[in-house]
């Protein structure tokens, strides 16, 4: 499992980013977009100074105005000026609302004005005491990403063999994006003693989108301030995650994932391991430049099993630089888990 964070980091982080942040909703056509001095793409809105344009919104800017990715990345690249000009002729023509999150004096993000706020600062609020208070849990990895805030909890106390002295732990995944990449969930995941390997059960979360009612505007633009029956709102979600982050971690529900664990660790071995990681690449959509590092933990843990293909690719994940992508990986174990025998058969090239 990637490190992060601890604990205190993430809740001062949290925190810091609470005070630091604004969100204003703005008819699309008021959005107006310049270049920058040092290039890079400026923009604003209303009343609104000129604010940096964080990446994640940039893709979300082209998204908008229906600028192809890589022309969009060609021209801030080169042309910072005729992507303006594009960005402003498309965006001009649009006369419904967003919503434009801001960080630290950047724009982050360009969001439906149909979007919910759920904020970290509130999700921590809601879950942690929980996580504090469960008798034999810690803490695993934690983060704060421009994406996504990630807790990853592991409960001691329930355990299992998944093969002999190859114990493994029950966890739980909660994550939640405040710019439009992925909804408030609580995922269980294992943890796995031998190589300190977490493993998302991405079929078993919660999910709560961030979708709600429109926003109201009178003015071109305009600041959004706390409303109390959308909080009301928001905390009855959040009561609910709190009561899943509890099944996520049910004794009942760990001794059926691991039944799945022992059936991967005497599933049939591969014929040819090179070959069933790229087949396992393409079919879970690992990238080039992640496959060497799956097949040289694969051969270094020498199991050729299903089991030991899953536990290849979530150890792999530690190697990513990016915290989103190590989960994004550690959720490919438990979508290999999760495959039929018969397709394991296939992928493995084995026979019945």
């Amino acid at each position: 499992m990637k490190n992060g964070k601890t604990i205190v980091e993430l809740a001062q982080e949290i925190e810091r980013q609470n005070s630091a942040k604004a969100d204003f909703i703005a008819t699309t056509n008021s959005l107006m977009a310049d270049p920058g001095e040092a290039g890079g793409l400026l923009m604003s809105f209303g009343q609104q100074q000129r604010l940096p344009v964080r990446p994640d919104a940039h893709r979300q800017i082209g998204t908008v105005a229906g600028i192809p990715a890589k022309y969009y990345d060609r021209m801030l690249a080169g042309d910072p000026e005729l992507l303006a000009l594009n960005v402003n002729t498309w965006l001009g023509r649009m006369s419904d609302k967003r919503m434009v999150r801001t960080l630290d004096g950047n724009m982050r993000a360009l969001l439906s004005d149909r979007y919910a706020r759920i904020d970290n600062a509130d999700v921590a609020e809601a879950i942690m005491p929980v996580l504090m208070e469960t008798k034999g849990l810690r803490i695993a990895s934690c983060e704060v990403t421009d994406r996504r805030l990630y807790i990853k909890a592991v409960d001691e106390t329930v355990r299992g063999e998944a093969k002999l002295n190859d114990i493994v732990e029950a966890g739980v995944l909660i994550t939640n994006s405040e710019t439009g990449f992925g909804a408030l969930s609580v995922t269980p995941m294992v943890h796995r003693l031998v190589c300190l390997n977490g493993m998302v059960l991405p079929d078993q979360k919660y999910r709560r989108n961030h979708i709600g009612s429109r926003a109201d505007i009178g003015n071109a633009a305009y600041a959004m301030l706390s409303d109390e029956a959308i909080r009301a709102d928001d905390q009855a979600i959040l009561l609910k995650a709190r009561d899943i982050v509890r099944g996520a971690l049910d004794a009942a529900r760990f001794a059926e994932n691991l039944e799945q664990m022992k059936a991967a660790a005497s599933s049939e071995k591969m014929v040819d391991p090179a070959a069933t990681v790229e087949r396992l690449a393409d079919r879970v959509g690992l990238m080039d430049g992640e496959r060497p590092s799956v097949l040289r933990h694969l051969i270094e843990g020498g199991d050729l099993t299903k089991w030991g293909a899953l536990n290849a690719v979530t150890r792999a994940a530690q190697d990513v630089e990016s915290y989103d992508r190590s989960t994004e990986i550690e959720a490919m174990g438990g979508a290999i888990l999760n495959l039929p025998r018969s397709e394991w058969r296939q992928l493995a090239d084995t026979v019945a």
